[in-house]
């Protein structure tokens, strides 16, 4: 039997690892450039950075648009849990973009990342939220397989996202969607996507062209309340 200090020692690996891979896989597929934060002292966030989307007025026929980003703060949160994410995580992130608000000067947008799917609680509570919540489900990567075992290989994740941040009166103004995309071999990923012409946006952030964040562009914050 594993000793308490060692699974506590396994439980923080797995946690870190989890963080890792949300961080990688959210700069690959969401335009998210995110730094782990995590620690005693970390005040609810586990992660934070900033999410690069297109400008309110993005043309997807217009190709020298593809970079013209705005930037948007993200604190997020992961959770590399066998049990569901109950509501009360919603609460919490709640108060994490509450005590961060005051002193924010940009938009702010809480992300859940967990290895488990959430409740329907969870959802009802995030979508009823007044805050701009993004919540994502990433399956644990796929373990080797039996013969004959596809179970593991078949689990879908989810991308929600509340209409305090996607409806048209919320930060995003409707103008992006979130898509968990299946592809035929049974892997998936989440996408985003420019609501008026079903066009996939593709995923961009400084970090990956080797441009300071600082510099990268001006910034235009025009977003529908």
């Amino acid at each position: 039997m594993m000793s308490s200090t060692r699974l506590a020692l396994a439980t923080v690996h797995r946690g870190i690892a989890f963080e890792e891979r949300s961080m990688q896989l959210l700069q690959q597929h969401l335009s998210m450039s995110l730094r782990r934060v995590g620690g005693r002292d970390d005040g609810g966030v586990d992660l934070m950075g900033w999410w690069w989307l297109p400008t309110p007025d993005f043309d997807p026929s217009a190709r020298e648009n593809l970079s013209k980003r705005r930037r948007i703060r993200v604190l997020a949160q992961c959770k590399a849990e066998k049990k569901k994410p109950g509501p009360h995580y919603i609460r919490e992130l709640e108060g994490v973009l509450h005590r961060h608000i005051s002193s924010a000067e940009h938009p702010l947008v809480a992300l859940f990342v967990s290895t488990s799917p959430f409740t329907k609680a969870t959802l009802l509570r995030a979508q009823s939220s007044p805050a701009p919540i993004f919540l994502l489900h990433l399956p644990p990567e796929t373990p080797e397989l039996e013969p004959g075992d596809d179970g593991a290989k078949n689990a879908i994740g989810t991308a929600v996202w509340n209409p305090a941040l996607a409806g048209s009166r919320g930060l995003l103004g409707g103008k992006i969607e979130a898509r968990w995309e299946r592809s035929v071999s049974g892997s998936g990923r989440p996408g985003l996507w420019w609501s008026s012409s079903n066009y996939r946006l593709p995923s961009w952030t400084p970090d990956a062209c080797e441009v300071p964040i600082e510099d990268a562009f001006d910034v235009h914050m025009d977003v529908e309340r």
